[in-house]
């Protein structure tokens, strides 16, 4: 491993198990002695994480363009406040969700305007050096969010259509940008979804003159921000 941070993120829809593996890979790093930092989105930061409550607890029903505008607030904050300072530092930033999570929620579920959510994401000068797309079916997605057992917010509510239209998202983000993105199927046993993320890591980020770092894939202790599902 050299010196220099990267960003990497997690994306994909409800019950994909985003925070899971976001937890695993961020545990494996350290375990290594990567210095990583995990966090969410939306949140990550003070002043993002209050603006994570208003958008998922369900008490104003946003307009999609002011929904939009208020997860990139969210996201600058986060971005200046926790993202760049760690990636300044040579850490290694797992973010559960990111700005795809604005393209497909609010663009491809929402009817957002999609030219409007690639400018704002180009504003925040910030590209992950990968992102992981987990994928599942919605019939998958509904079991998981059934057996949590715990309130659903927001999104969590929006139902089986919505979910569809969710998951062509992602798989059409994906597909367009290949160069970033690698789409993980993610229907298979957490151990099995954990050990596919970690090879494509040590693929796409790892030098391969460098002897192979990160072969334990236990539960070590969290790192970073950020408990439970975040959408």
């Amino acid at each position: 491993m050299d010196s220099k941070g990267r960003f990497i993120t997690l994306e994909g829809g409800e019950g994909a198990g985003k925070s899971t593996q976001a937890r695993r890979l961020a545990d494996a790093l350290a375990r290594e002695g990567v210095p990583v930092l995990r966090t969410r989105e939306p949140g990550g930061a003070p002043g993002a994480e209050v603006l994570r409550r208003l958008l998922l607890d369900g008490e104003i029903a946003w307009s999609p363009p002011a929904e939009t505008l208020l997860h990139f607030a969210a996201r600058a904050e986060h971005v200046e406040r926790t993202i760049r300072p760690a990636l300044d530092a040579g850490m290694w930033v797992v973010c559960d969700r990111f700005a795809d999570s604005t393209m497909v929620y609010q663009g491809y579920g929402q009817g957002a305007d999609r030219a409007d959510i690639a400018a704002l994401t180009d504003m925040l000068g910030l590209r992950p050096d990968l992102t992981l797309v987990l994928d599942v079916t919605v019939p998958t997605s509904l079991a998981r969010l059934a057996q949590r057992g715990s309130a659903a917010d927001r999104y969590e509510s929006l139902g089986e259509v919505f979910f569809a239209r969710i998951r062509d998202g992602f798989r059409a983000v994906a597909e367009g940008d290949p160069a970033r993105c690698v789409l993980i199927e993610a229907e298979s046993e957490e151990d099995d979804v954990a050990r596919t993320i970690l090879a494509t890591v040590l693929d796409r980020l790892c030098d391969p003159s460098s002897p192979p770092p990160l072969v334990g894939l236990g539960r070590g202790a969290d790192q970073g921000r950020g408990e439970g599902e975040s959408r």
